[in-house]
């Protein structure tokens, strides 16, 4: 190691501490510097602090964040969440490794420049199949369409420090547009990055504003015009090239006339597009959802603190503060709000034990830790409104009696962590955070704390561990954390959602929340819409909203005229649900009734191509994974349900395999230890349940809806006109160019992707048992 890394390692560990709960934060800044852990550097770090290399070596090996073998220079993240599985991710990781020519058992190309891996969920999943090359994210990736992903982020980082700040703060009009992870993904910087040019370079007076996102993600980047007189002028899937044409039409019409009248009067020019207002607010995507956790979306910059105050932001705290801590319980209670993270446990009760709970300190920590694929809700959540968190966050402080709080957000969600520093940093400065706030004797303080990439750390014990430097592995409750938590202090845990909706209800009242919702079933729920949706992105409803409602007429339907199929809901921990019980109420005790629950809230559609048995297996897939091996039934039982559906899926299944498949499930459920292993089986009982003859069309070796690569193959048929649009698309070349001949498929090399398939203009190539 040389001088200039021996002093950077050795300011980390000033600034992170040399105890076995800052060894996280190390080893992260490690991996950042260097993407991987070399190690001279752990070696290193033994020696600076009082962290032994065995207590190294299990957290690095612990952790999907950290590798202990060279990396390249970028790393290529392929989100293979629920929606981007159904939509192809796994075709595009194979297409990436193909066109950076990395063989199979390797995942960095020869050149050092990229290493491609997998990541459990980037939190896009609207923007199915999601990629992300170091900290840009790419939306709607498709296998074939790689190498242009790969060229726009190398020309992306000629363009880094090129100056495009343009800032008129006192401009009486404004042009706001969300910058979160999903509508960057679809292409908002560069339209915001187009803003200040054009502003610039025209002398157009406005104030270009990044915004907290509407959830409209099906209508990203979207971009709303407030001009001078407060008129709102709405714009959808706006792309940098027609910015200009926006600019000009609202602030300089005259010069804008011009512009138009000398291009072709053609409908598909993108001028024409833009010329009038382009869509309507009044669609049930907007009626029918009902905001609390997600008020003032689109309105208010999630770097603004004064425009969170000019919302009555505070003003919950603020209330909080004038009520004894028995007060503020109570007020929950009777708001009848539920942890909004998995099974619904009722909020003021967790609030009350740890009150009871004697400690010299008590913790508060916002579990932001999600890792469910499929789930969104958190990240766009603390991207978009990371006061409203915070507010919830002290409120909760106060009634239990907690001078320190920490947020743990898993680190795959690197701008949810900038912004709630900021955030942090702003409450800081404006004495919402820190000693006597907002007047008073009350003392709070946060602290944000990242993840390192394990799914078991969503559940209490386990995040608790990882906070303390450890391997997350859950414990055995009692004592829950509200007893003994971090460091052994009585610990208040909820996830984000939970501490958003506080503010609403110190603000409006708790009989105005308990009104909203269904019988034991109170307030709001956002949904991660996503999968195969026409309309996908945020939604808020109020609990016990039909799922149909949801689905239909929210989301409009199943994209593409196609037939739903069934609804995966809750993530690793819920089930799959058929069209017939689109009836269903989304409230806790509804989903249970059918073998599901709500979880955190992912909510993936899926239709007639879609694969229940693949599903179920690619659940199964997951949970193995993230695993931490601790209970005998959930390491043990879970590998070998999976399995067997690895051979059905194969076409080697046996009718017994069904049977044994239940009974393995069951007993997982009542051996393991946590709620991963409890809930792990639930996707394959619920397909087991409703679409149990998808599973007996496998044990004959047909897959229905070809998505089993081992019961099919792509052949061509007498439609083929050689047009070579098959061969050009191909990933993997497996379709030799020979134009004006009938294409022929190598099944060697096809890895069944259905590219060809999609692009065919003449239907020329079918599914084949």
């Amino acid at each position: 190691m040389c001088a200039d890394q021996y002093q950077w390692l050795q300011q980390v560990i000033s600034e992170k501490g040399n105890t076995q709960d800052a060894l996280i934060p190390v080893l992260l800044a490690v991996q950042h510097k260097y993407n991987y852990l070399p190690a001279d550097v752990i070696d290193e770090i033994c020696r600076q602090t009082h962290i032994t290399h065995a207590d190294i070596m299990e957290v690095a090996t612990f952790y999907d964040q950290f590798r202990l073998t060279p990396a390249g220079k970028h790393t290529i993240k392929v989100c293979i969440g629920t929606a981007c599985h159904v939509k192809g991710s796994a075709q595009v990781f194979e297409s990436f490794k193909h066109d950076l020519n990395i063989s199979e058992d390797e995942d960095t190309d020869f050149e050092k420049l990229f290493t491609v891996e997998k990541v459990a969920c980037l939190g896009c999943c609207m923007m199915a199949v999601a990629v992300q090359i170091d900290d840009v994210i790419y939306g709607w990736v498709k296998p074939g369409k790689t190498q242009n992903v790969i060229n726009d982020f190398l020309a992306s980082q000629k363009d880094k420090g090129v100056d495009k700040q343009y800032d008129r703060l006192d401009a009486p009009a404004e042009v706001r547009i969300c910058l979160c992870s999903s509508c960057q993904a679809a292409g908002a910087e560069k339209v915001y990055s187009e803003i200040k040019r054009c502003a610039a370079k025209h002398k157009i007076i406005v104030k270009p504003m990044d915004v907290g996102c509407t959830g409209m993600s099906f209508q990203a980047p979207f971009l709303q015009v407030i001009d001078s007189k407060q008129n709102i002028f709405n714009y959808a899937q706006v792309d940098e090239e027609v910015v200009s044409s926006i600019l000009f039409h609202h602030f300089k019409p005259h010069s804008f006339d011009r512009i138009f009248d000398s291009l072709i009067g053609s409908q598909s020019d993108p001028v024409w597009r833009y010329r009038v207002e382009s869509i309507d607010m009044k669609q049930p995507w907007h009626t029918l959802q009902k905001r609390i956790t997600t008020e003032h979306c689109g309105e208010v910059s999630p770097y603004d603190i004064n425009a969170y105050m000019d919302r009555k932001g505070f003003e919950g705290l603020k209330r909080a503060l004038t009520l004894s801590p028995e007060k503020i319980i109570d007020e929950v209670s009777f708001s009848g709000l539920r942890g909004r993270g998995g099974a619904g446990f009722p909020t003021a009760a967790k609030w009350f034990a740890t009150a009871q709970s004697y400690g010299d300190h008590k913790y508060v920590v916002c579990n932001a830790d999600e890792g469910d694929p499929g789930a969104f809700m958190d990240r766009m959540l603390l991207e978009s409104f990371p006061f409203r968190i915070i507010e919830g966050m002290a409120v909760a402080a106060r009634a239990i009696g907690a001078d320190k709080g920490f947020v743990f957000v898993r680190a795959e969600y690197p701008l949810a962590i900038l912004r709630l520093r900021h955030a942090v940093k702003m409450c800081e400065q404006s004495g919402i955070l820190g000693e006597n706030i907002l007047d008073s004797s009350f003392n709070f303080s946060i602290t944000i704390m990242e993840g390192a990439g394990a799914f078991v750390c969503g559940e209490e014990t386990a995040l608790i561990a990882a906070m303390q430097g450890q391997r997350g592995v859950p414990k055995r409750r009692p004592p829950y954390p509200s007893e003994k938590g971090y460091k052994g202090h009585p610990t208040l845990i909820n996830n984000v959602e939970t501490f958003a909706s506080i503010p609403w209800i110190f603000i409006n009242g708790a009989k105005a929340y308990s009104r909203i919702g269904a019988d034991r079933n109170s307030g709001t729920k956002t949904f991660a819409l996503a999968g195969k949706i026409e309309r996908g992105g945020l939604v808020e409803v109020p609990l016990g909203t039909k799922l149909r409602t949801i689905i239909e007429d929210i989301g409009g339907g199943v994209a593409n005229g196609r037939k739903l199929k069934a609804v995966q809901i809750g993530g690793p921990s819920g089930g799959c649900l058929p069209e017939e019980l689109l009836g269903l109420s989304v409230d806790y005790e509804a989903l249970a009734s059918v073998g599901s629950m709500m979880g955190s809230g992912g909510l993936v559609v899926l239709d007639e191509h879609d694969c229940m048995v693949d599903i179920a297996r690619y659940f199964l897939t997951f949970t193995v994974a993230e695993s931490c091996g601790k209970c005998t039934f959930c390491r043990i039982g879970l590998q070998r349900m999976l399995d067997i559906l690895n051979r059905i899926c194969s076409g080697r299944g046996v009718k017994d395999d069904l049977n044994q498949l239940e009974i393995l499930a069951n007993d997982i459920k009542q051996g393991s230890l946590c709620g991963l292993g409890r809930t792990a089986p639930n996707p394959v009982l619920s397909t087991l349940k409703y679409f149990y003859r998808e599973y007996e069309e496998h044990l004959q070796g047909r897959c229905p809806a070809g998505k089993c690569q081992d019961l099919f193959s792509f052949q061509m048929n007498q439609n083929c006109i050689g047009c070579m649009i098959c061969s050009r698309s191909c990933p993997v070349q497996a379709i030799a160019f020979d134009p004006w001949n009938q294409a022929q498929i190598d099944q060697e090399k096809c890895i069944r992707c259905g590219v060809c398939r999609t692009n065919c203009p003449e239907n020329a190539i079918e599914v084949a048992p």
